[in-house]
């Protein structure tokens, strides 16, 4: 028994050895562990997981009522504003109308939105706070559609500093009303105008201003437009009356803007140019080719007609005169008066025609040999050749030539002269009635002649045509 005892005792210590060493590590590796979680406890806490931090208890949401306007009850607060416009979208002619798409900044100060802070550093939130505190309620005077872009989310900023200050930003399309005057269209220059105002606070309660002056409005230098040239954009405020709710303040973003008449010229001007220059053709194509001259000239009408309508379809139905209707009316007149001269030349044509045939059936009927006041025996015997003196000198009141025109005494037969005989022509006419003939004749030589009509018209129809643009350029560039 004793000398199992030590063996025994032995093994005991060895055991036990073992362990308190496997006892040291298990507390080592726990150590560690607490060790690297005291290392985190050691940095600055989250504020946005301390409940005390929120931003209801910070800017103190809940301890103020929002429905009401900053410093109720006392002087109006005043609230600037600015804007930058991004992009000026369309202006259309028919609906009078203009989009526009712009960054609209607000700025007033609201004490109750005060907090504390080492820093000194604004808070910037998106659109979710602003339910929850007072904004201006600023509208868009004679807006017809409006919306604040959503895309991916609201477009709404709202910064507030330490000291109360708030700056209010969002990005709104507009289509509004702009009220033009088509007098001089297309070379015309429209002024438009963004109107701003708040829609329940009157002057008493709240005074909207730019804030920088002219400097509040800003704009992108990539804006153009296709058919308008932005000169200028400007900024003005003035005070708006109402006769059941009062003043309000109100301010304008103005821009004038000047349209380019290339389009125009190429689309519309010279098109009804080169119709009114088509018509002036027929002038020169001979008077009996009546199918050609005809077909010419109602083309050129129907041309002008389909121009007419195709700019009056592109715009408002205004009850005056505009600048590109003066000229393609006036177009028009010319291009019609050319079909009219045609018609003027056919029919002077057509009755000079029938008055020289009749003239030269009267002029048949007259040139044939005369008997009148001489006896039968006293004829023959003339014609035979037996005459004497006293029957010659009975005859001295009477011509021996017919009185004819001279433009006609060539288509006269000659009646063949026998050896031995003598004819005599008598003029039965007088001389009065000759000489009137001839005067008629003369006066009605410029209108007889259509082909005097045509050459003066090829002076007359192109040169009141310059002269018309010559005024119509001068006038209205």
């Amino acid at each position: 028994m004793p000398y199992l005892i030590k063996p025994l005792f032995l093994l005991f210590c060895l055991v036990l050895t073992g362990e308190c060493r496997n006892h040291r590590h298990r507390v080592r590796r726990w150590t560690g562990t607490i060790e690297n979680q005291n290392s985190y406890a050691k940095k600055p806490p989250d504020v946005t997981k301390s409940r005390k931090l929120k931003t209801e208890h910070l800017l103190k949401v809940d301890d103020h009522d929002f429905t009401m306007r900053p410093a109720f009850g006392g002087p109006a607060i005043p609230v600037g504003v600015d804007v930058q416009v991004e992009s000026l979208d369309s202006i259309s002619e028919v609906d009078m109308d203009f989009t526009m798409t712009l960054y609209l900044r607000h700025y007033w100060k609201d004490e109750r939105l005060s907090f504390t802070s080492s820093t000194n550093k604004s808070m910037t939130f998106d659109g979710r706070l602003v339910k929850k505190i007072w904004v201006p309620d600023v509208f868009f005077v004679h807006s017809k559609r409006s919306f604040i872009h959503d895309t991916t989310t609201d477009n709404i900023m709202l910064r507030v500093f330490p000291d109360g200050h708030v700056l209010y930003s969002l990005r709104v399309t507009v289509t509004a009303a702009c009220n033009m005057d088509f007098s001089r269209f297309p070379l015309d220059s429209q002024t438009c105008s963004l109107e701003l105002e708040s829609y329940a606070y009157t002057d008493e309660d709240l005074m909207l201003y730019w804030k920088s002056g002219d400097e509040s409005l800003s704009t992108d230098d990539r804006i153009s437009l296709s058919q308008f040239l932005i000169q200028k954009f400007h900024t003005t405020s003035r005070l708006a009356f109402y006769s059941s709710t009062g003043w309000y303040n109100r301010l304008y973003i103005n821009f004038t803007l000047r349209r380019h008449i290339f389009f125009f010229l190429l689309q519309t001007y010279f098109p009804a140019t080169l119709m009114v220059m088509l018509s002036w053709v027929s002038f020169w194509i001979d008077r009996r080719a009546v199918p050609a001259r005809v077909s010419l000239g109602i083309t050129t009408v129907l041309t002008m007609s389909t121009i007419i309508t195709g700019v009056n379809a592109s715009m408002p139905r205004v009850s005056y005169i505009k600048a590109v209707d003066i000229y393609l009316w006036v177009s028009f007149v010319f291009v019609f008066l050319s079909v009219l001269e045609y018609a003027a030349v056919n029919y002077l044509s057509t009755v000079q025609d029938r008055r020289e045939r009749k003239m030269r059936e009267r002029t048949r009927s007259q040139s044939l040999p005369c008997t009148c006041g001489i006896s039968q025996t006293r004829t023959m015997a003339m014609l035979d050749g037996t005459y004497s003196e006293a029957d010659t000198n009975s005859l001295a009141g009477y011509t021996e030539e017919p009185m004819v025109p001279e433009e006609e005494q060539e288509e006269i037969p000659e009646v063949p002269e026998k050896p031995g005989h003598m004819v005599v022509h008598l003029s039965v006419s007088s001389e009065s009635t000759t000489t009137k003939k001839k005067k008629s004749l003369r006066a009605l030589n410029i209108i007889q002649n259509t082909h005097a009509i045509d050459k003066y018209s090829r002076m007359i129809f192109p040169g009141s045509y310059i002269f018309f643009n010559l005024i119509y350029w001068s006038v209205y560039c």
